[in-house]
C-alpha cells in the first residue's frame, strides 16, 4: 500500500510541474528518510546502477540520433522534401496532405525529432495548406500526426528507450515496429483521400501552371532516402549496432548539410549544444526514475502489481487492455520519458509472467506513447504546432483536427494487437 502511495504522490508533483527527475528523485529520497525500514543506505547501491546507465553502449545512440536529427533539421532538407512533394501531388484532392504525411515519414526515418518535425512542417506547409483552402483542423491534424511518426518509425527514440528498459535487442524492435509504423502512414493517407472526396472543400485540389522538375524532385528526395537506408539498412543486415549505425547518421547529416550548402560553424554549434540539453534531461530523468524504482521495489511495489495481475486477475488479455488503457490515459498528463522508465518497468515482470512477446508489447507500447504526443491537454505536438503557427490557427482548431488522428493511432494499435504478424513479418 505504502508503494501505491508514493506512485500516487510522484504523479501529483508532475501534474504540480515539478521537474521530472526531481519529482521521482524528491519522492525517493523522502520515502526513504521517513520509513524505518528503510533509510538512506538503501542508496547504497544506486551508484552502481547510475555507473551502469553511463556506460550502457545502447543508450549511447540516444544522442547520436539526437545530433544527427538537429543537423537536418538546420540543413533545408525539409523544405525542399515539402515543395518537391507537394508538386506531385497538387492536382488530386488532398494531395498537400498526403505529400505532408509522406515528408513526416521520410522526416521520421531520417531524423527521428519529434519537435523539429512538427515545427519545420507547421513554418513550410501550414501556410501552403491554408492558402489551398484547407479546413484549419485538417490541417493542423495533419501536420502534427505527420510529424510525430518519428515515435514508431525507425530510428525512434522511444525505441531505444524501450530496448534498453525491456532488455531487448534495439535492432528487433526497429524491425518489428517497420510494418506497424508503415500502416500508421497508409491509414492517415487514406482517412485524408476520403475526407477530400467526401467534402470537397475540406482538402481542395492546387491549381498551378508552377511545374518542378523530375531531377529537382530526385534531388530532393534521394538524398534523405538513402542516408535512411544507411542507418536503417546497417542495422538491419547486421553490419552495426544501433550506436554505431547513430554515429554514421551524424556523419550522413553532416555530408547532406554540407550538399545544401547550409554547413557551417554556428549549425554544428547549435546541433552539439542542444543535443547536450535533450541528453542531460533524459539522463537526469532516467537517474531520479531508477532512484525512485529503488525505493519502489523495495517497498513491495513490483510484487504487488504482479501478484495482481497474474494471480488476482490471471488473464492475458486483461492484462493487455489495463496496461494500454493506463498508458494511454498517463499520456494526457505525462511525457513518453517518464512512463518508459517508471511505467513499463513496472509491467515487465507481468509481461514475463504472462508470456508475452517483449518486441510485440514493446511495439504496442510505442505506438501507445506515440499518442501521448497529440492528446490534449499535454501533447507536446500540439504544443509545438501552435508555438510555430501562432494565430493562423486556434487551439480549437487542432484540438478539432487531431481527434481522428488520434482514434487512427488507436486503430493502428487495435489492428497490431489482433495481427501481430505486423511485428514478426522482418524477424
Amino acid at each position: 500500500m505504502i508503494a501505491l502511495i508514493m506512485f500516487g504522490a510522484a504523479l501529483v508533483l508532475l501534474l504540480l510541474g515539478i521537474p521530472v527527475a526531481f519529482a521521482f528523485g524528491g519522492v525517493a529520497m523522502f520515502f526513504a528518510f521517513f520509513i524505518p525500514s528503510l533509510g538512506f543506505e538503501v542508496f547504497n547501491i544506486l551508484p552502481f546502477r547510475i555507473y551502469g546507465i553511463m556506460s550502457n553502449t545502447t543508450l549511447m545512440a540516444v544522442p547520436l540520433f539526437i545530433m544527427m536529427g538537429l543537423i537536418l533539421e538546420k540543413s533545408g532538407m525539409a523544405e525542399k522534401l515539402l515543395i518537391s512533394m507537394s508538386s506531385l501531388f497538387k492536382s488530386i484532392r488532398g494531395g498537400l496532405g498526403v505529400s505532408v504525411v509522406l515528408v513526416g515519414a521520410i522526416l521520421a526515418a531520417s531524423t527521428g525529432i519529434v519537435s523539429a518535425s512538427v515545427v519545420m512542417m507547421s513554418v513550410i506547409a501550414l501556410p501552403l495548406m491554408l492558402g489551398a483552402g484547407y479546413n484549419k483542423g485538417l490541417a493542423s491534424g495533419t501536420i502534427a500526426a505527420s510529424g510525430t511518426l518519428g515515435q514508431i518509425i525507425p530510428p525512434s527514440i522511444i525505441l531505444i528507450v524501450l530496448g534498453d528498459v525491456m532488455s531487448v535487442s534495439v535492432g528487433d524492435l526497429f524491425l518489428g515496429a517497420v510494418l506497424p509504423g508503415l500502416t500508421l502512414v497508409s491509414l492517415y493517407i487514406t482517412y485524408i483521400l476520403i475526407r477530400a472526396y467526401l467534402k470537397k472543400e475540406d482538402a481542395p485540389a492546387l491549381v498551378s501552371e508552377e511545374k518542378i522538375s523530375f531531377f529537382a524532385v530526385l534531388s530532393a528526395i534521394v538524398p534523405p532516402l538513402l542516408l535512411m537506408l544507411a542507418v536503417l539498412g546497417s542495422i538491419f543486415a547486421g553490419i552495426a549496432s544501433p550506436t554505431e549505425s547513430a554515429a554514421f547518421g551524424v556523419l550522413g547529416g553532416v555530408i547532406l548539410s554540407a550538399y545544401n550548402k547550409t554547413l557551417d560553424f554556428s549549425m554544428i554549434k547549435y546541433a552539439l549544444f542542444e543535443t547536450m540539453k535533450l541528453s542531460g534531461m533524459i539522463f537526469m530523468i532516467l537517474i531520479g526514475a531508477t532512484a525512485f524504482s529503488l525505493i519502489f521495489n523495495e517497498l513491495g511495489g513490483t510484487d504487488l502489481i504482479l501478484e495482481f495481475f497474474s494471480q488476482d486477475i490471471g488473464n492475458v488479455w486483461v492484462f493487455i487492455g489495463l496496461a494500454m488503457l493506463s498508458i494511454f490515459i498517463l499520456g494526457f498528463f505525462i511525457d513518453f520519458i517518464e512512463i518508459s522508465f517508471i511505467i513499463v518497468p513496472i509491467l515487465v515482470p507481468v509481461m514475463a509472467a504472462f508470456g508475452i512477446d517483449p518486441i510485440w508489447f514493446g511495439v504496442l507500447i510505442a505506438m501507445n506513447l506515440q499518442a501521448s504526443f497529440l492528446t490534449p491537454p499535454f501533447g507536446l505536438s500540439l504544443f509545438f504546432l501552435k508555438g510555430a503557427a501562432g494565430q493562423s490557427v486556434s487551439t480549437m482548431d487542432i484540438y478539432k483536427g487531431i481527434i481522428p488522428f488520434i482514434l487512427l493511432q488507436l486503430l493502428g494499435l487495435g489492428l497490431v494487437v489482433a495481427f501481430p504478424d505486423l511485428v514478426f513479418a522482418f524477424l
